[in-house]
């Protein structure tokens, strides 16, 4: 029997608060979409020229971004009625009657990690991703094979399409209140063909950790320690996922639990195997040799089709303020007033507008998740958001002259007053700006010295702003 590999790493991301608030604030706890990208083999007996994920429930604005494959480049992403076709697709050439690129079937099986194929040109071996926000309803994976009517056109393979589940991943709220959220990881068997009752049957292992952090996506990796293999972390021994087309919750393997304390992410990897066992001929049923079907008979356990990495990173959507100076940062309808009320929790996906009021000091920036100079600064919040203000407070340069002579400062101060004293002799400042002051005395004189903020008998000093500053030059 040939074997085939599909090898996917999947992350749900949700918003992350620091501390014991999380169980404290679980009624505002999300899910924020799905990013995957996995290894696929072509086992459909034919080379492909591209590959397609449909992803149902969603719009191309909330297809967030795509993975750029290696033989095809970035794909397409197209709508369809109930939802977007992300499409990787070969050229044609039409001198040559041929397409440019081909995902050819692999003579073998190589077991990869996946994301080998992203890193090596394995043949028959392709990588694809996508990040969608917030989770697709459903997604289905096929192959793009030539299409034998019109050259140089692709439809998708007629055989099975590429059938191990994307899990979607939901928050419950806790039964009693300030008790730890259940994270709710579900995979579906797809439906079954309209000419049988049961779709394809399959084993599936489920090794479940939480780890005290967030995880990215690029460690949903095969190889990578915080994904559970250790015998020890098995959740679920064995199940056989089934669809029947008379049973609208059948083929359905849900894992669920209440969070650990101080757990901010929940890691699955599920295994999928081939069922090898008696098949009812009418209908397509497996009969397993245990009744249940919770543990496979040394005949029923074919060959590894492939696994899955998932998490959840888990917490409540937010926006928090911290600032440094005495401005004042406004926003979220009210709900910030830093000054006083500098956090707030928001729903998911929410638009957050913030305005900086420097008041007597000078607005430096933001920082965090807002940047530059701008007052305003709008954010989607789709995590626990940190934004930095930086008000700077303000000093007055006062100039003295003993005796006729002029001083002149570079740069100018706030509002373009320009020290030239004579005419303008002070001027209002940043904290921390440094002004070069140059002394000229007037006809038939000399200048003497510098007193107060700077000294010395050069006619040029520098001086570096932190309160207000008094200097004097003197002449004779």
């Amino acid at each position: 029997m040939k074997k085939s590999s599909f090898r996917q790493t999947a992350v749900l991301l949700a918003a992350t608060i620091a501390g014991p608030q999380l169980y404290a604030q679980t009624q505002g706890v999300t899910v924020f979409g799905s990013p995957y990208n996995f290894d696929v083999y072509n086992d459909t007996g034919q080379d492909a020229h591209g590959f397609q994920i449909e992803v149902y429930g969603l719009t191309p604005q909330q297809i967030v971004a795509t993975f750029p494959a290696t033989r095809y480049g970035a794909p397409q992403v197209i709508p369809f009625s109930g939802g977007v076709y992300v499409r990787y697709t070969s050229s044609w050439d039409p001198a040559a009657q041929h397409f440019t690129a081909t995902t050819s079937v692999p003579a073998a099986f190589t077991p990869t990690f996946g994301h080998s194929c992203v890193l090596t040109n394995i043949v028959g071996c392709d990588h694809y991703g996508i990040v969608s926000y917030p989770p697709a309803n459903n997604t289905i994976m096929r192959w793009l094979v030539a299409d034998p009517v019109n050259p140089g056109s692709l439809i998708p393979f007629g055989g099975a399409a590429v059938s191990i589940p994307v899990p979607n991943v939901s928050i419950l709220p806790p039964a009693q209140p300030g008790a730890a959220p259940v994270v709710v990881f579900q995979i579906k068997a797809p439906p079954p063909p309209p000419v049988a009752q049961f779709g394809e049957a399959k084993w599936v292992k489920v090794y479940k950790t939480e780890l005290q952090r967030e995880v990215g996506l690029d460690e949903l990796v095969g190889d990578n320690p915080i994904v559970p293999q250790d015998a020890g972390l098995v959740e679920t021994p064995w199940k056989l996922l089934q669809s029947n087309s008379r049973s609208a919750n059948s083929g359905v393997l849900g894992n669920s639990g209440g969070l650990n304390s101080g757990s901010r992410s929940v890691v699955r990897r599920y295994e999928f195997y081939k069922y090898t066992g008696t098949i009812d001929p009418a209908t397509h049923e497996a009969l397993c040799a245990d009744p249940t079907c919770s543990a496979p008979a040394a005949n029923e356990l074919g060959d590894f089709i492939g696994d899955q990495m998932a998490a959840a990173n888990v917490g409540v959507p937010s926006v928090t303020v911290t600032k440094t100076g005495s401005g004042t940062v406004l926003g979220a309808d009210g709900k910030i007033n830093c000054g006083g009320s500098c956090t707030t929790s928001v729903p998911a996906g929410t638009s957050v507008t913030l305005t900086a009021n420097p008041g007597g000091t000078v607005f430096s920036g933001w920082g965090g998740a807002c940047n530059g100079v701008d007052l305003n600064c709008t954010l989607l919040v789709n995590d626990a958001m940190n934004v930095l203000a930086t008000f700077t407070p303000i000093h007055t340069l006062s100039i003295g002259r003993g005796g006729n002579g002029t001083v002149t400062g570079n740069p100018a101060g706030l509002q373009s007053t320009q020290i030239s004293c004579g005419s303008s002799c002070s001027a209002k400042f940043a904290e921390g700006t440094v002004v070069n002051l140059t002394a000229t005395p007037a006809a038939g004189l000399n200048f003497v010295n510098w007193t107060g903020a700077c000294a010395g008998t050069a006619p040029t000093c520098t001086v570096t702003i932190s309160s207000d500053t008094k200097v004097q030059a003197n002449f004779k």
